[in-house]
């Protein structure tokens, strides 16, 4: 098998497998929460164009860039790298990107098991109906409860972690597509459901003009770098994730009608992954808000609605136990599509370099669980040990979300842009339209690489700052 036409791992069955999977991996965690909060805090649909338009001019133009990577290279992120470096004829340090996106993948990995463990725990109780009834202080308690209880968190973790390691360990055909072709339709049914169930209650009113009311006044420079961040990061871009997914791509499908074969196109592939991606984000608001408005609540930011505001509210409402349950199912599903795109790109390299992947996969999730309990412990024991900016878990997201992976997107532009052959692009690309990949080739040289300059400078002087 020659690398340059078939990645050595496998390959999606179809087009959609690879739109399903990219899908999941950007569906995450910070959909159901951060973009919502971030609609709401900063201007409603004012802020809504804004993203959309860093969706446009920065999102799509690198993920464009790192899928056609990713398709053209056939590996990992390290070893694509190390060969397009070599047909470009540059530096093999290039494939320094490959490196980032892989570690930067398996760090987040490391935390995001432990906060996406949570999520079990939570579907559990509120299956029990241990939210039923409960006041605002008996919410925020049993939240800091679970955070304080290291066994049950590291419990959690551990199911997580194994859940997501077995599904990469089966490989792309037998784990991460059929993964994919079971969770991304069922959270598309259960959103679907939570969104007309929410329509029904009385604060459906309020949440949508929560969301959508455009107050351009709040707008602001903090808006704007929260948008650019939140486009950048919601598509899983810069971790290797995404590059390695391409990998998997197929150039060409069959048509089952008529039996011709069809070249899979990137660019209108990664549209379609940025259009469902943002509608979760949407529909996530549109389930959170008007459960909380209805119930007379205050929208708050970060785990603190997800897992004290919410759960209050479900505890209150008629049905709270099957809608809640419902809903933190759903929460699961994203986290787990998400998770399991983390650990591919370092699998994927140990692989190649010789170990079996369920051997691999095992050495992988073995290692990103030992370093995820550092984070199990910033919750309780290590919660008052602070260095650099802040706790074990702090340093570890900062350093992987805030430096490594806008600073891979930025390279992964500049590679696509400057380094890269031309005619290798355009060859990949194959755009019918000359003219619209011109434009294509401007943003990704010119903007898309000012813009993630940007979001990276703002969160280092952040940091510095603070």
């Amino acid at each position: 098998m020659k690398q340059g036409d078939k990645p050595v791992h496998g390959m999606w069955t179809s087009r959609w497998a690879f739109i399903l999977a990219a899908t999941g991996s950007a569906v995450g965690l910070g959909n159901i929460w951060k973009f919502p909060y971030f609609a709401g805090e900063y201007g409603g649909g004012a802020f809504v164009l804004v993203y959309l338009l860093c969706i446009a001019l920065v999102g799509v133009p690198i993920m464009v860039a790192e899928v056609m990577l990713g398709r053209k290279g056939g590996m990992s992120p390290v070893h694509t790298m190390k060969k397009l470096a070599a047909e470009s004829k540059v530096s093999r340090r290039w494939a320094g990107i490959g490196y980032m996106g892989a570690l930067a993948g398996f760090l987040i990995l490391s935390f995001y098991s432990v906060i996406a463990g949570w999520t079990l725990y939570y579907i559990w109780d509120m299956a029990q109906g241990g939210f039923q009834g409960i006041s605002a202080a008996g919410s925020l308690a049993h939240f800091e409860g679970m955070q304080a209880n290291a066994w049950l968190m590291l419990g959690c973790h551990t199911a997580f972690m194994v859940l997501t390691m077995w599904v990469v360990a089966r490989g792309v055909s037998r784990g991460l597509e059929k993964a994919v072709q079971v969770l991304m339709p069922l959270l598309f049914v259960l959103l679907i459901g939570l969104v007309v169930y929410a329509s029904t209650t009385p604060g459906f009113a309020q949440g949508v003009n929560f969301m959508f009311h455009f107050d351009f006044s709040k707008l602001s420079g903090e808006a704007v770098m929260a948008a650019l961040g939140q486009a950048f990061f919601t598509l899983s871009l810069g971790m290797g994730a995404i590059m390695v997914y391409g990998a998997y791509m197929p150039r060409e499908v069959q048509d089952r009608r008529t039996g011709k074969t069809r070249r899979v196109s990137i660019v209108s592939t990664v549209g379609i992954i940025a259009l469902l991606d943002t509608l979760v984000a949407l529909g996530a608001g549109l389930v959170i808000f008007p459960v909380v408005f209805s119930n007379g609540l205050e929208p708050s930011q970060g785990p603190g609605l997800l897992f004290v505001t919410l759960p209050l509210a479900f505890g209150q409402m008629p049905a709270g136990v099957i809608v809640g349950t419902v809903f933190f199912v759903l929460v699961m599903c994203s986290a787990l599509s998400s998770s399991i795109s983390l650990g591919e790109p370092m699998v994927a390299w140990l692989v190649e370099r010789g170990l079996g992947r369920p051997l691999a996969a095992l050495a992988v999730g073995l290692t990103a669980w030992v370093i995820g309990v550092g984070t199990v412990l910033s919750f309780n024991y290590w919660k008052d040990v602070t260095f650099l900016v802040g706790t074990f878990f702090q340093n570890i997201d900062f350093l992987a979300s805030s430096l490594m992976l806008p600073l891979g997107g930025l390279l992964i532009a500049i590679f696509a842009g400057w380094v890269m052959k031309e005619t290798q692009a355009r060859k990949e690309l194959a755009m019918k339209s000359f003219g619209l990949y011109m434009v294509w080739r401007a943003v990704v040289r010119i903007v898309a690489p000012l813009a993630v300059a940007a979001v990276f400078l703002n969160a280092l002087i952040g940091a510095l700052g603070g």
